[in-house]
C-alpha cells in the first residue's frame, strides 16, 4: 500500500473543486490579493475544495518559486474551510515527487499529477511512475487524465489497478472521453468504488453526475461558482429538471471561450475566464501568463456582452 493511504479518509474531494485561475499584476508577477480574493469568492459561493496549479492555473509557465508561492497563498486564503489539492506537473516522478514534497510544506492537502511528460512510456511504465510518485510522498495521490496534453490516456485498467493497491485515490478526468469515463464509473462501482472520479467536462455535469461522477472540477467555476454549487446541489437532491436547467444557463455562460479567435488554447480558455473574471470585479487585471497572447479588444467586448445577457456583471467583491 502507499504510504498515503492512511490520511485518505481524512480528506474527501467531491462535489464542485474549481481548478483556480493565477491573477497576475499587468507586468506578469502574481497578484496575491487578487488571488486571495478569488479564493474566498469561490469558498463562499460554496465549492467543496480547490484545485491549485492545474491547467486553468496556467502552472506550466511558473517557476518552482512561484508554484509554491501560488499554493500558500491558496491555501492561506482558504483557511481551513475546504480541502486543497495541488497540481504536481513535471516530466517524470523524481521531480514530480520533488515539486509535490515542496507543494506539500505549503500546507495542501493532496497532490495530483499527470502521467509522465516528454518520455514514451508503455502502460506498465506508467503505472510504475505512479508508484514511485506515491511512494515519494505522504499525502494522497490523484491521477490527471489529460491526454490532450499529456499524449498518452490513462486506461481504465491501469486506474483500476492502482486503486486497488492504494497507489491513488482518485481520477481527475479530463480526457474528453464521455463512454472511458463512463466505463470508468461503471468500472470503480463494481470494485467497490475505491476511487473519487471528478469530471472536468464542465458542460455535461448534469449527465456525468447522473452517470455516477463524485464532482466536477469547471474551469468556468472561476466566473460563476454559484451556478455549479447550484447545480451539483440540484444532482445531489435528484432535482434533474432543476440541475438541466441551471448546465444549460452555464453553457450560455461557457460562449465566453468561444469569442477569442485565432488564438491558441491556453490564451482561448483561461484567457476568456479572466476577461469576464475582471469584469465581475473578481479580479483586477486579466493578464495571462508570459508568452501567452493576450484577448483582442473586440474578444473581450464580446465576452462583457455575453455576461450582461446573462446578469453577470454586478460586482461580487465586497
Amino acid at each position: 500500500m502507499s504510504p498515503s493511504t492512511h490520511v485518505l479518509s481524512s480528506i474527501n474531494f467531491s462535489g464542485v473543486v474549481p481548478p483556480v485561475a493565477t491573477p497576475l499584476h499587468p507586468d506578469g508577477s502574481i497578484d496575491h490579493p487578487s488571488l486571495e480574493r478569488l479564493v474566498d469568492y469561490l469558498v463562499t459561493s460554496g465549492v467543496t475544495g480547490l484545485f491549485a496549479l492545474g491547467s486553468t492555473g496556467e502552472t506550466a509557465y511558473f517557476t518552482e518559486t512561484q508554484r509554491l508561492e501560488i499554493a500558500r497563498t491558496i491555501v492561506s486564503a482558504a483557511s481551513g474551510r475546504v480541502p486543497v489539492i495541488a497540481g504536481a506537473i513535471e516530466l517524470t516522478a523524481p521531480r514530480i515527487a520533488q515539486t509535490a514534497r515542496v507543494l506539500l510544506t505549503a500546507g495542501v492537502d493532496a497532490i495530483v499529477t499527470t502521467a509522465p511528460l516528454y518520455t514514451l512510456n508503455s502502460a506498465a511504465e506508467t503505472a510504475d511512475h505512479f508508484r514511485a510518485v506515491a511512494a515519494g510522498i505522504d499525502a494522497p495521490l490523484w491521477a490527471y487524465d489529460v491526454p490532450v496534453r499529456v499524449h498518452s490516456k490513462l486506461g481504465i485498467e491501469l486506474l483500476m489497478e492502482l486503486a486497488h493497491d492504494g497507489v491513488i485515490h482518485g481520477v481527475k478526468d479530463s480526457s474528453g472521453d464521455d463512454v472511458g469515463f463512463r466505463r470508468l464509473i461503471a468500472a470503480n462501482t463494481a470494485a467497490g468504488r475505491p476511487l473519487q472520479l471528478l469530471t472536468g467536462h464542465e458542460v455535461l455535469v448534469d449527465a456525468m453526475a447522473l452517470a455516477g461522477a463524485d464532482g466536477v472540477v469547471p474551469g468556468l467555476a472561476n466566473v460563476d461558482a454559484e451556478g455549479y454549487v447550484r447545480l451539483w446541489n440540484a444532482t445531489a437532491r435528484g432535482d434533474w429538471d432543476t440541475a438541466r436547467a441551471e448546465q444549460e444557463r452555464l453553457n450560455r455562460v461557457f460562449d465566453i471561450v468561444f469569442q477569442p479567435r485565432g488564438l491558441s488554447g491556453d490564451a482561448t480558455g483561461v484567457g476568456a475566464f479572466k476577461a469576464a473574471m475582471k469584469a465581475r470585479g473578481l479580479i483586477d487585471s486579466a493578464t495571462m501568463a508570459p508568452t501567452v497572447q493576450p484577448l483582442s479588444d473586440d474578444a473581450v467586448e464580446r465576452i462583457v456582452e455575453i455576461l450582461a445577457g446573462l446578469d453577470l456583471l454586478p460586482d461580487l467583491v465586497h
